[in-house]
């Protein structure tokens, strides 16, 4: 069955200024990506629009509204951290990056594609419940699965996010349901500064497995292999939501570790698998990190490569 892929045009006005690591070339290197002959058979679609309904379902109608308000003049912009700036477009491209998780979970559900990927910025891994940082405005992977629940009536969810920071908002997001589990592996120390491997939510739904500065490929593969894909395993998701991060490459100019494009290959197979014994294969994978444009691609590319041939 066929891969969907959902994006939006509007992502791309979301304008973060000069020499910003999360910029608009990352979109457009994904989409020249996804454009190979290999990728030919993706169903390509147009991400929807987020309603506030939709988004009010992971954050609090206050945070929403004071998002959606954030919108200065063009050529203007908003700071909202050291990290984190708003431009005129930029809510219309969060809207469009929260629905397109929403577009995707629909997509798995009614059948007519077995999985879905979401080339989509801002990211949204860090986005806490009622604040934006890290570059995040809203939760686009809680978001995705919270809709899977309201719509669709799914129990059990599962987000994993490989990115190489800790997903501190979705953690947060989740940690208090017993029906969602979030795993991370993440560099540790390094942005947030959150995601600590004593931290196991309301009951054991929270896995968070540190890396340290340099590790490769041994590692990485071992955390997911023991630690991770076991717990995934017992929680027996009825979906499995991706936090698609691809800065844990060795070429990434953000963290430090040493991951190989193959490497992501490798977990998204696995994490295949897993979904095709408890939820009847039905993944949803969102974009999130990855700031060298080379890695960034090559570690898409075999990201969707993987999701085809489920």
């Amino acid at each position: 069955m066929s891969v969907a892929y959902f994006t939006h045009r509007a992502c791309l006005d979301h304008d973060t200024g000069i020499a910003h690591p999360e910029n608009p070339d990352r979109l457009r290197t994904v989409w020249r990506a996804l454009e190979h002959p290999n990728f030919v058979p993706l169903l390509r679609e147009e991400a929807p629009e987020a309603t506030v309904e939709q988004l009010s379902r992971a954050h609090p109608l206050s945070y929403v509204e004071k998002v959606l308000s954030l919108r200065p003049a063009p050529g203007d912009f908003i700071q909202i951290d050291g990290d984190t700036r708003v431009s005129h477009g930029s809510v219309t491209a969060a809207l469009y990056a929260a629905g397109a998780g929403i577009g995707a979970v629909d997509a798995v559900m009614e059948g007519w594609a077995r999985a879905a990927f979401c080339a989509i910025r801002p990211p949204g891994h860090h986005a806490e419940p009622a604040e934006s940082m890290g570059f995040c405005l809203f939760n686009n992977a809680v978001v995705a699965a919270q809709h899977a629940r309201a719509r669709w009536g799914l129990k059990r969810i599962a987000v994993v996010d490989f990115d190489v920071h800790h997903g501190n908002g979705t953690q947060h997001l989740m940690e208090g349901d017993p029906d969602l589990f979030y795993a991370s592996t993440h560099q540790f120390p390094s942005y947030p500064g959150t995601g600590l491997s004593e931290e196991h939510g309301v009951a054991g739904n929270i896995l968070n497995v540190l890396l340290e500065p340099g590790s490769g490929s041994m590692p990485f593969r071992a955390a997911w292999s023991g630690q991770v894909l076991p717990a995934l395993d017992r929680f027996a998701p009825e979906m499995l939501v991706i936090s698609a991060g691809f800065d844990a490459d060795k070429r990434d100019p953000l963290a430090q570790l040493r991951v190989e494009t193959a490497d992501f290959a490798w977990l998204t197979e696995e994490l295949l698998d897993l979904a095709d014994r408890h939820a009847k294969g039905r993944v949803v994978s969102l974009l999130e990190g990855g700031y060298d444009l080379d890695a960034l691609r090559e570690g898409v590319s075999a990201h969707v490569r993987a999701l085809m041939r489920a």
